[in-house]
């Protein structure tokens, strides 16, 4: 049975989170005293003790739950990954935990990618929204069919569920079209801006010159990756598609399909939250899932 490891994106944070990893492990303490000097600020402090505020801002979000996937990642005693996954941000904490990043690289990348996200936000705002019971070949119609404002679906999470993104009117516009063809609800997201869309291109820019600068490694295991829903191994094109992420659609329900054709009947979710496993769930009923633990 292939076992694969799966790892969230933003989104899963919630207050306390990592505290546990901290209190039981000396190798745990070490990740994250060198977390809080590489970002220069106490990211533990308000991962373990700070308000739901707090952790909802961008440039706390993605690292917390990124320190929060990797640690766990490092702990586990039987981690020998075969296939991994992340969604969104958690493709970062998956090249981490299959040695294609250095923590310490992958800390980096990952702060400079929500401050990249962040300004992009504050240049032109926009919105994100979660289309419900709807074909995906109809929420790509309606998103083209608009041609004078910026929308396009940004995750396939899996069928019947896809999140659109663009500029508030853009959204706007494209759900109310879809309530109209017959989606059985649009839930708008209370998100910073358009991610996974065409107004994230200015972050994209500065992601790819950070990205360019690192060392990637050839890593233990192949990636599934968000950009293609394909497995990749070449140090090169994993960083042709990490770049390309920021403005591109994250295919997981292509992903979640192409793991399972591999071969995937187990999956094991690190990090916070059970999101990603109830994805799965939702594309095959009889896939062994669980949370990591140590």
């Amino acid at each position: 049975m292939i076992k694969a490891y799966v790892f969230p994106g933003q989104g899963a944070q919630f207050v306390g989170m990592g505290k546990d990893l901290y209190d039981k492990s000396s190798k745990a303490k070490d990740m994250f005293h060198k977390a809080n000097n590489i970002l220069k600020f106490k990211i533990s402090d308000i991962m373990f003790d700070g308000t739901d505020e707090d952790l909802r801002q961008t440039k706390v979000t993605q690292p917390a739950v990124f320190l929060h996937s990797v640690v766990l990642a490092e702990l586990l005693e039987d981690f020998q990954p075969i296939l991994v996954a992340g969604h969104s941000l958690g493709e970062f904490s998956a090249l981490v935990a299959n040695k294609v990043l250095s923590f310490e690289d992958g800390l980096r990348l990952v702060a400079k990618r929500a401050t990249a996200m962040q300004k992009a936000c504050e240049m032109q705002p926009g919105t994100m929204a979660a289309v419900i019971g709807a074909d995906d070949k109809l929420i790509e119609e309606v998103c083209a069919s608009i041609k004078d404002k910026v929308v396009v679906p940004a995750n396939y999470n899996c069928p019947g569920q896809l999140v659109i993104s663009g500029t508030l009117e853009g959204v706007e516009e494209a759900s109310k079209k879809l309530v109209e063809a017959g989606a059985r609800r649009v839930l708008p997201l209370k998100v910073g801006g358009a991610f996974h869309s065409p107004l994230m291109e200015p972050a994209r820019v500065e992601l790819a010159e950070a990205i360019n600068a690192t060392k990637f490694n050839e890593g233990i295991c192949p990636i599934y990756q968000n950009v293609t829903g394909q497995s990749v191994n070449d140090p090169e094109i994993i960083k042709k598609n990490l770049i390309s992420q920021l403005t591109s659609p994250v295919l997981w329900t292509q992903t979640m399909s192409n793991m399972i054709a591999a071969g995937v009947r187990s999956v094991v979710e690190v990090g916070p939250g059970t999101v990603l496993q109830g994805l799965f769930k939702k594309i095959d009923k009889n896939m062994e899932l669980v949370s990591a633990t140590i």
